[in-house]
């Protein structure tokens, strides 16, 4: 079995600040990439800018400084954002940087080499802001407007020499590939739409422009900078050293095991990065999905509508795990996803505080009042406990498969359940009336702080600062998590020590309003 796994997430347009979609997207892919690493796999896990083009140059122009100098102060909120995320990404690349430049140029000689570019002139509808070109029924007209249907943004007609991939050429290929490979494109509903699309029949695509200069030179003509999407969908592969295909980093980690995205760029990752790979005779990734927006009042967050969330402002008055946590039981993976300030502090208040911190607090103050703050050694199993045990045991495998499905939702469900069910075994169990049966109190004791432990595994890729905080209460450090010793029913070693870690969650106080 192959135990490498790259995950990508989009890389960022930082035209301006980071808002809670980018927050969502890396959140999601630093879950995948701390489960997988804490299944034993080789995780390279890859974020960045993406910093070339018409919407980055006339952002510069308006602040009057150099498109470089813009997109290094920018690029650097973006990092910034991975640390403050706690993301636990292994590279972060920058598309003005060198080594993709050098990427890009190559592929684009591949694509050359196999009489796939030709010149030729382009006049049609152009999305500065999607950096993507629409067709005549993509677009309509408000108060003498032309926008684009699906993105609301602004388009405008353009006529200038272009270079053009000849992606038409690709359509029956594509085709075949989705059919030979159902999960290439998910979840299902966004395949459908992907297919659908392809089907009606593909253009040739303009693939450079000349009317503006900051971007990556077609080569051997400096007329033309190659338009945005070839350029920032090689990154995947840039980043890996590409194209030097005897590299240890394409040869382990590519083709990609998931490319992460929002759905509003699924098809320039489900159709164009195909086509181009294909092309260029380079394998595709193993699969796209393209998840859901998040939204503010039922509205995707964006810079033109004012309603962009901070997710810096959140993490702040909550803290970042309460936010992580929040994002990803709350959005149905795959839908869109609205914010509220109510349900976060629900989500607080009923998940992380009473039940999952509040199980944490009471049994270890039980241990330390009735077991001298060991982990109990005389222990007998009877059914009840092994029942409640196994039920980790017996899902190890539905877990990883529907982690490899994507299925976050049967995830956080199975960790929600599991707490209900460890509150009510040491309610049901009542070990403070067991004290002239000392094995049997001894027992519950170990069982619940057993089951702590295993659920803070599994939170781990969720709230990873929490679980390791509670993970202190037996000593246990990042190291130590490992999925498969979920199965080990008797890890925690009798006699010893336990330690006090203080409140892992404060319950937020709601502040009633006077009628």
């Amino acid at each position: 079995m192959n135990k490498n796994f790259y995950i990508t997430t989009p890389i960022y347009y930082p035209s301006a600040k980071p808002h809670m979609g980018h927050a969502y997207s890396s959140i999601i892919a630093d879950f995948f990439a701390r489960f997988k690493r804490i299944d034993g796999f080789n995780v390279h896990f890859l974020t960045g800018t993406d910093e070339h083009g018409l919407k980055i140059q006339r952002s510069a122009e308006k602040k009057n400084i150099e498109p470089l100098k813009f997109c290094d102060e920018i690029s650097q909120t973006f990092r910034d954002l991975s640390s403050k995320l706690n993301l636990t990404n292994t590279d972060f690349i920058r598309t003005t940087e060198e080594r993709h430049k050098n990427s890009v140029q190559h592929l684009w000689k591949e694509l050359e080499k196999s009489g796939d570019i030709y010149l030729s002139k382009y006049s049609g509808w152009y999305s500065v802001s999607d950096e993507a070109y629409y067709n005549e029924d993509e677009i309509e007209e408000i108060d003498g407007v032309k926008i684009a249907i699906s993105s609301k943004s602004k388009v405008e007609w353009i006529e200038e020499e272009s270079f053009f991939f000849k992606l038409s050429k690709w359509q029956d290929a594509l085709l075949k590939h989705y059919e030979d490979n159902p999960d290439f494109i998910s979840p299902p509903s966004r395949k459908n739409e992907v297919i659908s699309f392809v089907k009606s029949g593909l253009k040739n695509l303009s693939v450079s422009r000349k009317s503006f200069s900051w971007g990556i030179k077609v080569p051997d003509n400096h007329d033309h900078v190659i338009y945005v999407w070839l350029d920032a969908l090689t990154n995947y592969i840039s980043a890996l050293n590409y194209p030097d295909t005897k590299d240890d980093l394409y040869k382990n980690f590519w083709p990609a095991s998931i490319h992460l995205i929002g759905k509003d760029i699924l098809r320039f990752h489900a159709i164009y990065w195909p086509a181009f790979l294909l092309a260029a005779k380079l394998p595709l990734p193993k699969k796209v999905y393209g998840h859901g927006w998040i939204l503010s009042d039922n509205e995707k967050m964006s810079k033109s509508k004012g309603n962009i969330l901070d997710p810096l402002k959140i993490i702040d008055n909550y803290g970042l795990d309460p936010l992580r946590y929040y994002l990803i039981k709350e959005v149905s993976f795959g839908n869109d996803g609205n914010i509220s300030q109510e349900r976060l502090e629900d989500c607080i208040n009923s998940d992380l505080a009473n039940n999952y911190g509040n199980l944490c607090q009471r049994v270890t103050a039980f241990a330390s009042k009735n077991c001298n703050d060991i982990v109990p050694s005389d222990i007998e199993f009877n059914d009840d406990d092994k029942k409640i045990l196994d039920n980790f045991t017996n899902n190890i495998e539905l877990i990883r498969e529907k982690i490899d499905r994507q299925d976050v939702n049967f995830y956080i469900d199975f960790i929600v359940n599991s707490l209900f069910e460890a509150n009510k075994y040491f309610n049901d169990q009542e070990p403070w009336k067991k004290k002239n049966d000392l094995k049997r109190l001894n027992t519950i004791v170990y069982t619940t702080l057993e089951i702590v432990r295993k659920i803070s595994f599994l939170l781990y890729p969720i709230i990873p600062s929490s679980s390791l905080k509670a993970l202190q209460i037996f000593g246990l450090e990042e190291k130590d998590i490992i999925l498969s010793t979920l199965s080990d029913h008797n890890y925690l070693k009798g006699n010893t020590k336990l330690n006090k870690v203080g409140i892992l969650f404060n319950k937020i106080e709601r502040i009633k309003e006077n009628d």
